[in-house]
């Protein structure tokens, strides 16, 4: 991959692993649909002066769940791209299946102690990262040379923004009253840097770049959120989560380790 391209993925995943903070304190504040309604609209007002139903059930599923639990399961996006890849005919290499295991081992490590149940909220956070994946996949088709990155940007948070006001009209009503300063920042955040910002980076991120290995590079927002945790919150990260980060570390490495040429002579030809 491009070393641009790299730096966009990666940039996207330091933004969105600070979101899962601001998204459960945002949650606390106002209904799920409210709250992903008002950021998308953020998002989109954010780019002029740039994905309803699977932000919705990541919305939903946070609250309900530690940041952790849905940091790892939204990030199981990395095993379903390769194979939404197959149903395309554009076959990932055995080099990028081995690093998305090593990346989803790292992020168990990472997110959950193993004894945890399988609740309604994680059914919610799986549906999710099927449908990130597929928003993943939908970014590839749709960029090309000619995008315009923060074009598109905007069209996909002016629809969501505008299903999500609609859903909250109709099952939580539009109040903000109650909403406190903490609300208040992590919406903004939301809104401005994980919508406007972050999503747009990973639309210049994807562009003419494997899906695959971009969503191992989204996937690092696990990895912040933990990060995020420990400078913010002064949190202090176990042996096993570590042991987490390191998997995935090595994950990364492995799938941008340059391709040997094929067709490449080790002999030197001998003039006749």
């Amino acid at each position: 991959m491009p070393a641009k391209n790299a730096l966009f993925c990666v940039l996207a995943a330091l933004i969105w692993g600070m979101a899962f903070s601001a998204q459960k304190v945002g949650g606390d504040a106002m209904g799920p649909l409210l709250f992903n309604g008002t950021r998308s609209v953020l998002g989109f007002a954010a780019l002029i002066p740039v994905l309803f139903a699977a932000s919705t059930t990541q919305q939903l599923g946070i609250l309900t769940e530690d940041v952790g639990k849905a940091g790892f399961l939204t990030a199981m996006y990395i095993i379903i791209v390769p194979a939404f890849n197959l149903i395309f005919n554009k076959k990932s290499s055995a080099r990028v299946w081995i690093a998305a295991l090593l990346c989803a081992a790292g992020l168990y490590f990472l997110s959950l102690s193993g004894a945890e149940g399988f609740s309604s909220g994680d059914g919610l956070l799986v549906a999710c990262a099927f449908l990130y994946a597929v928003h993943i996949m939908v970014i590839d088709r749709c960029t090309g040379p000619d995008t315009d990155p923060v074009l598109l940007s905007c069209i996909q948070f002016l629809v969501c923004g505008g299903l999500g006001m609609a859903a909250a009209a109709l099952r939580e009503g539009l109040t903000f009253s109650g909403i406190t300063t903490a609300g208040v920042v992590s919406l903004v955040y939301a809104g401005v840097f994980s919508c406007a910002i972050a999503y747009t980076l990973q639309i210049l991120g994807q562009n003419g770049a494997d899906p695959s290995i971009c969503s191992l590079l989204l996937s690092l927002e696990s990895v912040i959120s933990l990060l995020g945790g420990v400078v913010l919150l002064h949190q202090v990260p176990t042996a096993r989560e570590l042991f987490g980060c390191a998997l995935m570390a090595a994950a990364i490495v492995l799938v941008q380790l340059p391709e040997r040429r094929a067709g490449t002579a080790s002999k030197k030809e001998v003039p006749e």
